[in-house]
Parts: structure tokens; sequence; C-alpha cells
């Protein structure tokens, strides 16, 4: 039997034909989300960082030849929840775990498995677990988020502050604009919204009403000093550093200045 040139340029329907159409259409989405341009007043950090930031990879295993990292007891152990940075799992932080428990701190996961953006379930997910994890040892628990995790470290705060005593940040991009950094546009093609647009509603900037401290770095490749230190009002201190971005969960430096900070 003939087939009509009518019945081939009818379109294809069904279930399957629908599935592969909202591929594509996500798939054009991501791609335009990777374009479009910062607005003037955004300030990124130097490329050459952001290069040297690729040097990085081979931490893990130069640490093999290092030596025993000298780290004091502490006086008044502290109960840690650890949070990665955007597209970093739990084990992106397993050295400053290691490190913060031999000073004789517990310290838990944030039991969300690996970090794409906020969404409002996995605010509420955290939220609880911040508050189980207070009940469970009794006592307030120090919040550590790594670029992106600072972020929900910040707002769970805010959203629970009678279970959190402390909130320390390392390069998170809370302060000037979403676009001062140099991965924006990884991160919207990644979550798949605009950096202006998350889907929660949040006030970055907001000092959570809990003691808040911004550790920033000059040397960071990924997020620009301006946001990640800070201005007078959206935190309680600001503490520079000298590493990488990808140094602030993994670096002598900032192991030793975390250990300092949780003394205070």
């Amino acid at each position: 039997m003939m087939t009509s040139v009518g019945s081939i340029l009818t379109p294809i329907t069904g279930p399957v034909a629908n599935a592969f159409r909202g591929v594509g259409q996500g798939f054009v989405r991501r791609i335009r989300l990777l374009q479009g341009a910062a607005p003037p007043e955004a300030h990124a950090p130097p490329l050459r960082l952001l290069a040297a930031e690729l040097g990085q990879l081979f931490s893990p295993a130069l640490r093999l030849f290092k030596r025993r990292l000298p780290i004091d007891k502490a006086d008044d152990p502290r109960v840690v929840i650890l949070l990665p940075g955007f597209a970093a799992n739990p084990m992106s932080m397993k050295r400053m775990a290691r490190q913060l428990e031999r000073a004789g701190h517990k310290v838990k996961r944030w039991g969300l498995g690996a970090n794409f953006g906020p969404t409002p379930e996995n605010f509420e997910q955290l939220s609880a677990r911040v508050c189980s994890v207070k009940e469970r040892y009794g006592q307030d628990v120090v919040l550590i988020g790594w670029s992106l995790g600072g972020i929900f470290a910040r707002e769970v705060a805010k959203m629970q502050p009678g279970c959190v005593s402390k909130v320390i940040t390392l390069g998170t991009p809370f302060s000037h604009t979403p676009y001062s950094n140099n991965l924006w546009r990884i991160y919207q093609a990644v979550v798949g919204h605009h950096v202006e647009e998350p889907p929660v509603k949040v006030n970055m900037a907001e000092k959570p009403p809990v003691e808040t401290v911004a550790f920033w770095s000059p040397r960071d490749g990924a997020i620009s000093r301006r946001s990640a230190c800070g201005r007078p009002g959206e935190r309680d201190r600001a503490v520079a550093l000298r590493c990488s971005h990808m140094g602030f969960c993994y670096s002598d430096e900032s192991i030793l200045a975390l250990a300092a900070e949780l003394k205070r």
C-alpha cells in the first residue's frame, strides 16, 4: 500500500515522542543558560586563578607525602555538620572531617549527597537533620559550608536559629551579585535555572541570627572576594586565607583556621 505524503508529514505523537521532545527542549534550554552576559557591576576573579584551580586536582596524591597536620585537642568539643560545594559530595570534605575529629569535635555529614543546588525540599530535609543532630547530642550545631554549601548553611540557620550556634562559610558567594564568580554559566546549565531566579525564596546577603563568619581568599579562582567576604552587617566577621577555592575544604591553612574558629 502506498503511503500518502500527508501521513509522512504528520508529526509523530505518543508518550515516547513526547519524552524525546521534552529532552530536546530541556537540552536547548540548558544551552541557552550557558549564554548571556554578566551585569557591569559583577566582579569575577582573574581567569589565571581559575586555571590554577585545575592544579588542585593533584593535591590528594601530594598529601600522601606531607607531614601529619599538627592540630590541638579542643577544650570544648563542638558538634559540626559539613556542607559540600556545588556538584561536590561529602567525600570532598573528608580530610577536613578527619582532622576536626582528631581535635575532638563530632563531625557529621549533611545527609543530602551531592550538592546540585537548593530546592524547598532539600532545605526542609537539611533543616530537619540539623534539629535531629542537636537533639541527639544535646548541643547547638556549628554549620560549616563550603562554597554553595555555605548558602545552605546561612539559610538553614535562618530557619532554625535555635538549633545552630554558628555558621562558617568557606568561599561562599552570598554577597555582591550572583554573577560575581566564574561559575555562574555552568551552574545555570546544570541546575536549569538563572542565578537570579532560584527555586527558593532567599535573601542571600541577609545575615543569619547567629554568629556568622566568612572565610575568603584573594587566591580564590572561582568566587569573587567581594562576594565571599561580604559587607559589614552581612556577617559578623571575615577571615582572609591564602588558599585556592578547592583548598578551602582540605588545605592545612583552612583546617587550622577552622580549628581555631571552633575554639572561640
